[in-house]
Order: C-alpha cells, then sequence, then structure tokens
C-alpha cells in the first residue's frame, strides 16, 4: 500500500521503452496503422514530483522548452484524470528530462503514463488499470504500454497487450542529432503496410525487423550512420520510427565496450532492458 506522505514526496521514474521489432500489417479507415511489435523497458528514465496544490489547478513547476504547457502530456493526463473522476485536487508536476524528444523512446508518453498511475494512487481515486489504460490510449498509443507495465507484445495501433517475457541484457542506445517526426515517417508514401503477420515463436527465432527503418534512414542520415556504427558491435536496431538505435549484448563488459568507443561520437546511454516497468517496481517498494 502506497504511503501518501511517502508518495507526495518521492521522485517517480517514467521509463523508457524498446520496440524490439516493429511491423506494420495493415491500415485503418481512420489512418491509424495496424501493427505488430514488442516493447521492452530499459532503467533509463525521466524522473517525476508531484506536489498537492490547493488551488485545486494543475500545472508545471518547469515547462518543457518547445512544448506549451497545455500540451504537456504530464498536463493533460493529470486533468483528465481530475475530468473523469471529478477530483477537486490541484497538482504542480516537477519533470526532469531525461529522455529525448522524437527519439522513439516514448519518453512523453511515459510520463503521462506515470502521471496517471501515480496521480490515481496519490489522490486515492482507486481506478482500475483497465480504465486507466483506456485512458492513456486516448492521450497516444504508446501511453498504454507504460500503464500495463510489463513487457508486452503489441497489436492493433499497439494497444491491444500481452505479456511476454524477453531476455533481460544490457543495451546501449544511440541518440543522432536529430528529431525524427513520427507522423511523417507513417505518411510516407514509401512506408511497407502489408507486411505479414507473425507470431511471438517467429520474434523470439529472430525476427527483429522494423518497417519503419527504411523510410527513416532514407530521410534522416544520422540515423543509418549510427546504426551502421553499432552494428559493428552487436545486431543494431531502430526502436519505434527513430532517432535513437540500439544494440543489446550479453554481458556489461562487451555493452562497456561498444559504449566507450562510440560516447566521444554520439550521444551514447550505457542501460539495462527489464521486462518489469521501473516504475511498477518504485509502487511495489512503498
Amino acid at each position: 500500500m502506497l504511503s501518501k506522505q511517502a508518495g507526495w514526496a518521492k521522485k517517480w521514474p517514467a521509463p523508457a521503452k524498446l520496440n524490439l521489432m516493429l511491423r506494420i500489417i495493415g491500415q485503418r479507415e481512420d489512418g491509424y496503422h495496424l501493427l505488430q511489435t514488442v516493447f521492452q523497458f530499459v532503467d533509463l528514465c525521466d524522473w517525476l514530483a508531484f506536489h498537492p496544490d490547493d488551488s485545486g489547478e494543475v500545472y508545471l513547476l518547469k515547462t518543457i522548452p518547445g512544448v506549451p504547457e497545455a500540451d504537456d502530456l504530464t498536463v493533460r493526463a493529470a486533468k483528465l484524470l481530475k475530468a473523469e473522476t471529478r477530483c477537486g485536487a490541484g497538482v504542480r508536476i516537477e519533470v526532469e528530462k531525461n529522455l529525448p524528444m522524437g527519439g522513439g523512446l516514448g519518453g512523453g508518453s511515459s510520463d503521462a503514463a506515470t502521471t496517471l498511475v501515480v496521480l490515481n494512487e496519490l489522490w486515492g481515486l482507486h481506478l482500475p488499470k483497465e480504465k486507466l489504460l483506456s485512458m492513456g490510449l486516448s492521450l497516444g498509443a504508446d501511453v498504454p504500454v507504460f500503464i500495463y507495465g510489463h513487457s508486452a507484445w503489441g497489436e492493433g495501433v499497439g494497444e491491444n497487450l500481452n505479456k511476454i517475457i524477453v531476455p533481460e541484457q544490457w543495451v546501449v542506445v544511440l541518440r543522432p542529432d536529430c528529431h525524427v517526426d513520427t507522423k511523417e515517417i507513417f505518411s510516407a508514401k514509401d512506408l511497407t503496410r502489408n507486411s505479414k503477420s507473425i507470431r511471438m515463436a517467429d520474434f523470439m527465432e529472430g525476427e527483429h525487423q522494423n518497417d519503419c527503418l527504411q523510410v527513416v534512414c532514407g530521410r534522416y542520415p544520422l540515423v543509418k550512420e549510427a546504426l551502421q556504427d553499432l552494428s559493428e558491435f552487436s545486431e543494431a536496431r531502430l526502436t519505434g520510427t527513430g532517432s535513437c538505435v540500439f544494440a543489446q549484448f550479453d554481458s556489461h563488459n562487451a555493452a562497456n565496450q561498444a559504449y566507450q568507443k562510440l560516447k566521444n561520437k554520439w550521444a551514447a546511454y550505457l542501460t539495462r532492458s527489464v521486462n518489469e516497468s521501473p516504475l511498477f517496481t518504485s509502487l511495489s517498494q512503498n
């Protein structure tokens, strides 16, 4: 049981995700793409703190450059939670932003999910996870997996989630100095939209393709270059629509060797993949 006093006093993780595979198997009439993907978390996080506010309003302690406060997903998530429950409480949201925007790591979506999950506890709203998942989907297609809280096989637009256990490994992530526009990639005429459906077993046996890869590399040369550099050490993949690329390693030593050789050229992260979201690990420790 989460202690309210402890909950208000601490910082909460909003972890990054990786798409270990991403296939586009169709498109709905409303334009959304039908996907098959595998999500796994890494212990690279934004950190959020929530401060009770007697005004009943929701606002940020500090806005993120380039993002109007009204558009910030944490603010939208908190306001949605208030509207759905008629909760009169207010909150000041403090965000320590570590995950790059436009990197394919799901930073904004993860921030929104942490806001929904933690404020549901701190405000004593007791909404079931199923309700939070549907609210999350209304904020963005990537939000539900962060509320789900476990590595998942995703279908639909990414919201139909089933638990999957994948190896937890050391990971090197490179962030090219470019912001990939997801809408641009998904609207590209040369994007593959008719990949064959596969099974979880096919993924486990090595089906790792990302259907966005060719389009992204064609438009963002830095992403292609980062993939080439990283592939010298291990299988290099694009997460989501990028711009971040990653490779998995069986040992810290092997990952660290790649990290040390690449960090002077690229913004690089040495991290570890985890099947349980650090947010839910943190919640269980209270």
